[in-house]
């Protein structure tokens, strides 16, 4: 009760004239902001620190808060019609959103994606009110091998549903991580795979990585195909979901907020764990499984709802402990300290109504998202009607600005087109992109924790497994890796039953 009242003063806080154009500026700036490849709400909410010295602190964090949940969207949008991620965490939108939006499905796509945003922005705010204090005991009794076995649980869920076969999953999930090594071992102090480029000691940064995987190898691959197959305009379709597209879709937005938000809330979660398995939940529970990787409405619902509950889920860990495990809640937190506030246990305490302002003003930008973009549906997925041509020379120009904007190093314009080249390879053998930034993201993160977990074990492997928590996602995964085979056995089993009695 005493967290409820201390919303309804959040509330009272947020609910004045200029607190509500604050709010909307934020989502507005940080939907188109989000759009541009390469460019998500921790680079919009970076460059925007600046200018709201002048603002009490109060009134930035709301802004802040808009930024964050209209970039999450603005994301999404690019995915979706462009194939061309803002960030990690809209990698997975962009598989199914795109095939939607060729298939003259952009305005059903980009509707979903904004329901389904508000529906799990929405339960997870919700959920941040009630739950905050038991999720953060919770992430705080996980230990390094519980953390290790969430990212081979990723691992696993990659490589076994995406792609025409295992191997091929298998062979994306290795390049990616060899990608991931790049730069210099946080351990030992070695550089790896750096050839002698100074540039590269920092490793190749996640963005630039997925741009240059999805928009430029996408672009390259339309471009090499453009002579045989010359650009049509793309059509836009039915502007709204009909009644077919809200019944496949409300199961998964409620099924990756339940991903989404504890996953989030998670001192080493985020916003790719909860996407990427709740794309592979979606694709082993749709009565559809034939349309997924050809523009399933599942594979956008899902995703998008684990995203944004993700996103209230990482204000868990960066209210309560200090701790912010994405890049936007990075920089939330020195926005926090260059107001002389410090993040962590006693902030409930000694800031409540800077920290109350800031989840109510999550709700208020959750639902004008909802209201600015779900009427632009339409608008936005008439971008799809310029001539290819023109459509993916701005998507390499947008693309390019992306990837230099984040490390200002020429470097990362020629890596983009190494990767683009990479990207352009892949889709010619049939090799799926997503377990490859699986391994870039996750790569990383996946062998601290193994190396935390030896440590504390001293060297001894038994000290991988962990407690229950480990053993339970193992046995997850076990079953995951099992059942094919055991799929496999069950289906000759009943054709040599019924050859047998069609024979009798």
């Amino acid at each position: 009760m005493d967290n409820l009242v201390n919303l309804l003063n959040g509330f009272g806080d947020v609910l004045t004239p200029l607190n509500l154009l604050l709010a909307l500026l934020g989502v507005t700036v940080g939907t188109a902001v989000g759009v541009l490849p390469g460019i998500g709400p921790a680079m919009t909410v970076a460059l925007l620190l600046p200018i709201t010295y002048g603002l009490a602190p109060v009134q930035a964090f709301i802004m802040f808060a808009g930024i964050f949940y209209g970039g999450m969207y603005g994301g999404s949008t690019t995915s979706i019609l462009l194939n061309t991620p803002g960030e990690s965490s809209s990698v997975v939108t962009a598989i199914e959103g795109n095939k939607m939006a060729r298939a003259g499905r952009a305005a059903q796509a980009l509707a979903t994606a904004a329901i389904g945003s508000f529906v799990a922005g929405t339960i997870g705010t919700v959920l941040l009110v009630l739950v905050a204090p038991q999720v953060v005991k919770f992430a705080i009794s996980l230990g390094a091998p519980d953390y290790l076995a969430i990212m081979l649980l990723a691992f696993a869920g990659a490589t076994s549903v995406l792609g025409s076969s295992r191997i091929r999953g298998f062979a994306a999930l290795l390049l990616g991580l060899v990608i991931g090594l790049v730069g210099i071992d946080k351990v030992t102090g070695q550089e790896r795979l750096t050839f002698g480029i100074p540039q590269l000691a920092d490793g190749i940064d996640v963005v630039v990585v997925a741009v240059g995987i999805f928009a430029v190898g996408e672009a390259l691959w339309v471009a090499a195909h453009l002579r045989r197959n010359p650009g049509t305009v793309i059509p836009v379709g039915r502007p709204w979901m009909g009644h077919s597209d809200w019944r496949r879709s409300w199961k998964p937005w409620l099924r990756g907020t339940a991903y989404g938000f504890p996953i989030g809330a998670l001192p080493a979660g985020g916003a790719e764990i909860p996407t990427f398995l709740s794309y592979a939940t979606e694709k082993k529970l749709s009565k559809h499984p034939e349309e997924f990787g050809h523009g399933a409405i599942e594979g956008v619902a899902g995703p998008e709802a684990a995203n944004n509950a993700s996103a209230a889920g990482t204000l868990v860990p960066m209210l309560a402990l200090g701790l912010p495990t994405n890049a936007t809640a990075a920089v939330m937190l020195a926005a926090f300290t260059s107001y002389g506030i410090q993040p962590g246990p006693l902030l409930f305490q000694r800031e409540p109504k800077l920290v109350w302002a800031l989840i109510a003003s999550l709700f208020i930008g959750n639902l004008m998202l909802l209201l600015l973009n779900l009427p632009l549906a339409p608008a936005w997925a008439k971008l799809l009607q310029i001539p290819r041509p023109y459509l993916y020379a701005g998507i390499i120009f947008f693309a390019s600005m992306g990837a230099y904007a984040v490390n200002a190093q020429p470097l990362d314009l020629l890596l983009l087109l190494l990767l683009g080249l990479l990207g352009f390879a892949m889709r010619r053998f049939g090799l799926p992109v997503l377990p490859l930034i699986i391994g870039v993201i996750l790569g990383p993160i996946a062998e601290r924790q193994a190396r935390m977990s030896l440590q504390l074990s001293n060297g001894d492997p038994s000290g991988l497994i962990g407690g229950p928590v480990a053993y339970l996602i193992y046995a997850v995964i076990l079953a995951m890796l099992a059942w094919p085979l055991i799929a496999g056995i069950r289906r000759k089993i009943m054709t040599k039953d019924v050859v047998y009695t069609g024979g009798q």
